[in-house]
């Protein structure tokens, strides 16, 4: 089988379940050593067993994005760990839904500092390894919400579409140095975060109404479109955000 990412090293946030744990599984497939971080350690050791079944190495690290100095330490402890560090995906993420009026600031803080900051954070702390070596691949994770609206997910919105300003923006920046920047923005996946809200079809099927796919993503999906942007495949592609929706956002 091939395995485009043989040697490489990756670091996958929010990998304790859902996409997070899907992604790093799916770069474990193709051969890369994966660090999988977040805040619940025992959720990441099941990422990582599964992860090692792929004969790689695979790490659990615990840390919280929002805080600079442990996404520092994260990047560290892949490089001294593994040799190295190729990919970074940017994937920890929080909802809070809420109508704008009736959110707090507390909520929309806590919003920013996770889906934004978290962001920040990632692509500054790699910045120190990835520039030197001229080459590297950051997946930065947006979303369906920061092209297409849904009332009550005001913040969630502005957060997302700020991944993909960044996203751009940094790819400009760092194209000198061999560093393809893109994002990932997910349309609607069931996952651990949003289950028992789809799980009632009135949800369901409001939500899917606007899918010309008539159906949610399935998380194995994800996968295949984080191993093409962490491979020498994409290298010519940067500063673009790919948005894996059923059509959501052709419609």
């Amino acid at each position: 089988m091939t395995r485009p990412l043989a040697g490489k090293v990756a670091v996958v946030t929010g990998a304790s379940r859902g996409l997070g744990r899907a992604i790093a599984v799916a770069l474990a497939e193709a051969g890369a050593d994966v660090v999988v971080a977040g805040r619940a350690l025992p959720e990441l050791g099941e990422t990582a067993r599964q992860a090692a079944r792929h004969d790689v190495r695979a790490l659990p690290f615990a840390a919280d994005v929002a805080e600079y100095s442990q996404v520092e330490r994260l990047m560290a402890h892949a490089a001294s760990a593994l040799g190295r560090l190729d990919v970074v995906v940017n994937n920890a993420g929080i909802a809070k839904v809420a109508p704008l009026a009736e959110a707090s600031l507390a909520d929309w803080r806590a919003i920013l500092d996770v889906n934004v900051s978290g962001v920040f954070h990632g692509c500054r702390a790699a910045a120190r390894y990835l520039i030197p070596q001229r080459s590297g691949k950051v997946i930065n994770l947006a979303s369906v919400l920061a092209a297409v609206a849904l009332p009550g997910y005001t913040m969630y919105s502005a957060t997302k579409g700020a991944v993909i300003a960044l996203t751009r923006a940094l790819a400009a920046e760092w194209a000198r140095h061999n560093i393809q920047v893109n994002a990932i923005a997910p349309g609607w996946f069931v996952t651990d975060m949003n289950q028992a809200a789809f799980a009632d079809p009135r949800i369901h099927d409001r939500l899917t109404r606007d899918v010309p796919a008539r159906r949610t993503g399935r998380v194995e999906e994800i996968g295949p479109l984080a191993v093409y942007l962490a491979s020498a495949g994409s290298d010519f592609m940067t500063g673009q955000t790919l948005f894996l929706d059923g059509g959501h956002t052709v419609v």
